[in-house]
């Protein structure tokens, strides 16, 4: 599986720099880092991360299409901000898939940290589907999750898969810095709604 990994960490380096910088082909690189992780993640018992990669896979195609034509009518999306909503209902269904998925995880036989593998592969896929709809707050999940999964692939054993968690945390700030730019930028230019008649 070693040449695999490498492959899916050229391909999921590339993409996160190509989703910081807003390029539309960060979703063609994802289909294939998240298609040859599949494997990866079942040969080393990450079970959790193994199915993550499948809904990141359905998750991909769903934000390609947005990016194109999730905008006002149909037009290219923009960076937004997460409203209290969001947060809201985000952190409920979270909370209640990571207790559910790591109980059910912990029966198998094999399954390494199942409840830390559940939790993070929780947090991935709120800030995945973030990401899909250009939510500036994707990145700061990404760094909390990254963070955390750098120590747990060295404790399995992928040196080369906890090598680019490195580079993707360098490159979940960098996606910071530039959606925050963009954000300001699309606030600045975008048409001020004429003032109410007295």
């Amino acid at each position: 599986m070693h040449w695999i990994e490498w492959i899916a960490a050229i391909a999921g380096a590339v993409s996160v720099y190509l989703s910081a910088r807003e390029n539309i082909w960060s979703w063609p690189t994802a289909i294939v880092n998240v298609s040859l992780y599949t494997f990866v993640f079942f040969e080393t018992g990450l079970y959790s991360d193994m199915g993550l990669q499948v809904v990141y896979l359905v998750l991909s195609v769903y934000g390609w299409y947005q990016w194109l034509h999730g905008g006002a009518h149909r037009t290219r999306l923009h960076v937004s901000r997460a409203t209290p909503r969001v947060w809201l209902v985000s952190t409920g269904i979270a909370l209640a898939f990571w207790l559910v998925w790591g109980r059910y995880m912990s029966t198998f036989r094999g399954v390494s940290f199942p409840y830390l593998d559940a939790g993070l592969a929780t947090l991935s896929l709120v800030a995945q589907w973030m990401m899909t709809r250009k939510i500036l707050e994707n990145w700061v999940l990404w760094i909390i999750a990254d963070i955390i999964y750098v120590p747990m692939y060295i404790v399995k054993g992928l040196y080369v898969t906890s090598a680019l968690y490195a580079v993707f945390l360098v490159l979940a700030v960098l996606g910071v810095v530039e959606w925050r730019r963009s954000y300001a930028r699309d606030r600045a230019i975008a048409p001020r709604p004429a003032p109410t008649p007295a």
